[in-house]
């Protein structure tokens, strides 16, 4: 920690203002440093200077109060990043720059100068201004140490997305593509306006081109069923339920009752799932449905409260793409929440279905090549 005390005085003073646009017309945007760890937190191994990591926070809370929890738990929850973007164009520094922050895993982490978390809100005004501000800072930071401004490339150089870790090296996070399409903003968009910039009225620096026609080939979609259900905790596995519908059979589980095992399967293709309890965290990904098998067969531990569950579905080569939409609710609140899609490209509460601390108590699942909810 000693070897960075010296680096992070100067560090600080050099960011206390500087430029998150590099045309002729840019605007200055202020680093607030109050929640910045100090020299004796955080890393001391430095980055090697190949990617620059954009993050969503996956919460809907401000940017600031994600700055707080990362400074005060760094140590206690291994998670922090350089850098929380948020509250209407405001940016809060945690890590240093140029030291490895733990937001992505040791590849990342190892290689990334720079990591930026984007804060979630459901107010667009306040978007547009953060978004600005995230996606010039990724674009500086990129050219500040002499990385390409392309995003998620083949390259193992350039600014990538969360997603682009989980699918190239590690883990299982999508961010940030659930969030930014949330508020209208695709894959291509985003990349472009990192390849380019923004002037320092928010416009494109250089206009988004449009896309050449694709030739339309004949679609090869396959009727996928996915069948599942859930075990109430302490008692008795439920009646399975195919695909998703409406009525009292058209989801998996027992209104106002809590969890504790899954099971998924579908007749093609291939999918795997996992499920988050309030007495263990995220548990191991599960390839296998048998409601027999409670070591390889399901998700869950018999007796503890699941609360959240992701999945991804695999479409066999050659056939028209199609992920599992899927949504739940729980014991704590009324309706459904958001359709969740395996791989963060649709609005709503994205990456995984649940509520942390809430039992889970209803599912539907629906494989397809759009969202039957």
């Amino acid at each position: 920690m000693k070897l960075k005390s010296k680096l992070i005085a100067g560090l600080v003073a050099g960011a206390a203002a500087f430029f998150v646009g590099l045309n002729q017309q840019v605007s200055a945007a202020t680093v607030n440093n109050d929640y910045a760890l100090s020299a004796s937190e955080g890393s001391s191994l430095r980055t090697s200077n190949n990617v620059i990591i954009a993050h969503a926070t996956g919460t809907y809370a401000p940017a600031v109060n994600n700055a707080i929890f990362e400074k005060r738990t760094w140590y206690s929850n291994g998670a922090y990043v350089q850098y929380i973007v948020g509250d209407g164009g405001k940016i809060y520094r945690v890590g240093s720059e140029g030291y490895q922050a733990w937001g992505a895993g040791s590849w990342a982490n190892a290689n990334a100068p720079v990591q930026i978390e984007l804060a979630q809100t459901y107010d667009n005004a306040e978007f547009h201004k953060d978004y600005v501000t995230y996606v010039n800072l990724l674009r500086s930071s990129a050219i500040k140490y002499s990385i390409p401004t392309d995003v998620d490339s083949s390259a193992w150089r350039g600014v990538k997305s969360h997603l682009w870790i989980t699918n190239n090296v590690w883990g299982d996070h999508t961010d940030p593509y659930g969030y930014l399409a949330s508020h209208g903003i695709t894959k291509a968009q985003f990349a472009h306006n990192v390849q380019y910039g923004f002037s320092s009225s928010g416009n494109d620096v250089s206009p988004t081109p449009k896309p050449t026609p694709k030739p339309v080939k004949p679609a090869n979609k396959k009727q996928v069923d996915v069948t599942y259900a859930m075990h109430q905790r302490n008692g008795r596995w439920l009646s399975p339920v195919k695909n998703a519908g409406s009525g009292a059979n058209g989801f998996a589980g027992m209104p106002y009752s809590a969890h504790d095992m899954l099971y998924i399967k579908v007749n093609h293709g291939s999918l795997m799932y996992r499920v988050h309890t309030i007495e263990d965290g995220w548990l191991p990904w599960v390839h296998k449905a048998n409601k027999n098998d409670t070591v390889n067969g399901v998700a869950g531990i018999k007796g503890h409260t699941i609360d959240g569950v992701q999945m991804y579905y695999t479409t066999p080569k050659g056939e028209t793409y199609q992920q599992a939409y899927y949504r739940s609710q729980s014991t704590q609140r009324a309706g459904y929440l958001g359709t969740c899609a395996d791989n963060g490209s649709v609005a709503g509460f994205d990456s995984w279905a649940g509520m942390y601390g809430e039992p889970l108590d209803r599912l539907q699942i629906s494989i397809n090549n759009h969202s039957d909810f």
